[in-house]
């Protein structure tokens, strides 16, 4: 399989695992970058031998590029997501797919029409952790999943990042910051979601940046940062979710699902690994389950190998635009909900994404195929 051709637009700080994974996986090859910085892409290109950098206009100008990795900032996704396959690229996005839904439907409606595919971050839930609790789900250590709790609260990030600021702006909070680590390991565990209720607040309406080198200033707080949900999925699995930046401390699991015959933990989605615990009758306390699939390190850029290689076997790549619309309606229900104090309708759905193969060697994402025999060859060609 001849690995797809990729360009980089945005060489931020999370631009260095992708980087790290292009020389990981077999399924893509990144032969380009850009950033509005031009010195920053050229440090990247340099440091990880990428062959050229770009300006944007270069970039997707460019036919040798067959994919577009989309890591600059939310509130620039849509922009350059819709020029990306407008150009008949096909597109990777960091989470969010976009901020606002009407942007999201436009993006999947454009590339249904130029004919190229859309996937988006996170990519976590492809790996060791979420698909060893989805093996368990699937092999009924639980039995029927009723039930299920998540939970995401710190006290936000004013006081380590450098940048804090667009955390705290429309299309940052909470929600759109970790939510989507949740809500998609969710999905992927238990599929689409149907209907969420909400309460929402927004505690601290300034919040004084701590970090270097902005240490000192004031934010401008514009989004509700302490947010709890009861969601309800399509198969009547219950969940209670709450994501907050407004906690100093809390001892509460990541996630845990319970079902008619026992409960499961789940590791944070927001990792690749992570102790996966399960508890039934007649145990004495939770017990630990070897991971059942591999990529327990950190493997940013699995869903982007996933999707190169899906895109020459022509099948369904896991973390697609279908499923990141989808959390991006659920995301806006909560908002929606806070804002309403009503159960909210969520319009969208998806297939549950298929569960990754076991026992794959390191940087690939497909089961190599077996060579057939030399005898069934020469049968096959009579």
């Amino acid at each position: 399989m001849k690995p797809l051709s990729v360009g980089v637009v945005g060489c931020g700080n999370i631009s260095d695992l992708y980087f790290q994974a292009g020389t990981r996986f077999d399924a893509f090859n990144i032969i380009a970058c850009t950033d509005l910085n031009r010195e920053l892409a050229e440090e990247k290109a340099e440091l990880y031998e990428i062959p050229r950098v770009l300006s944007t206009d270069e970039l997707l100008a460019d036919p040798n590029i067959a994919m577009v990795l989309n890591i600059t900032q939310p509130k620039a996704h849509a922009e350059i997501a819709m020029r990306a396959v407008a150009a008949g690229k096909h597109l990777y996005n960091e989470k969010p797919l976009t901020p606002e839904r009407a942007e999201g439907r436009k993006l999947l409606n454009c590339a249904r029409r130029k004919g190229v595919r859309v996937g988006c971050a996170p990519d976590t839930v492809l790996g060791a952790g979420v698909q060893t609790a989805r093996k368990l789900i699937d092999d009924g250590w639980i039995g029927t999943p009723v039930s299920a709790t998540a939970f995401m609260m710190c006290h936000g990030h004013e006081s380590w990042h450098p940048n804090p600021e667009f955390y705290y702006e429309m299309g940052g909070g909470p929600m759109f910051d970790m939510g989507p680590y949740y809500l998609t390991a969710l999905v992927t565990l238990l599929g689409p979601v149907a209907h969420v209720s909400a309460v929402t607040r927004t505690t601290f309406k300034k919040r004084l940046i701590t970090s270097q080198p902005k240490k000192g200033k004031k934010i401008t707080v514009e989004t509700p940062t302490h947010l709890t949900g009861l969601i309800e999925f399509e198969n009547n699995v219950v969940c209670t979710m709450i994501t907050s930046f407004d906690v100093w401390h809390t001892g509460l699991p990541c996630i845990e699902i319970h079902g008619t015959e026992g409960s499961l933990s789940v590791p944070d989605p927001n990792g690749f690994g992570g102790e996966v615990k399960v508890f039934r009758p007649g145990y004495e306390d939770w017990q630990s389950v070897p991971h059942t699939h591999g990529y327990a390190d950190q493997s940013r850029g699995i869903g982007l190998a996933d999707m190169a290689a899906a895109i020459q076997r022509k099948r369904k790549h896991r973390a697609n635009g279908e499923l990141s619309y989808h959390v991006l309606d659920v995301m806006h229900a909560f908002l929606d909900g806070g804002d309403s104090h009503r159960q909210v309708v969520v319009k969208s759905t998806c297939k549950r994404p298929e569960p990754m193969p076991m026992l794959l060697p390191d940087g690939q994402v497909e089961v190599p195929r077996r060579k057939r025999s030399a005898k069934r060859k020469a049968k096959g060609s009579q």
